[in-house]
């Protein structure tokens, strides 16, 4: 009885997709994403941090990093 219960187990995970590449990329793009949040808050009003820097790293984690860990099947 111990035997099915992992073999149960095993089955629910067998078609998990996300491998650890997905969980790099995925945490990666939630790293930009908070870095872009704290950049845009520690950079002054009109500076090239806060209006430059920080969109660009939260554009590229919104719509690039996360996406793509999402998409990527190896």
């Amino acid at each position: 009885m111990e035997k099915n219960k992992k073999t149960s187990r095993e089955s629910k995970f067998e078609n998990w997709s996300f491998k650890k590449i997905n969980y790099i990329l995925f945490f990666c793009g939630l790293g930009l994403i908070i870095f872009g949040y704290i950049f845009m808050k520690t950079g002054e009003v009109n500076s090239f941090q806060s209006l430059t820097l920080a969109p660009i790293m939260l554009f590229i984690g919104y719509l690039i990093v996360i996406p793509l860990s999402i998409l990527i099947r190896k």
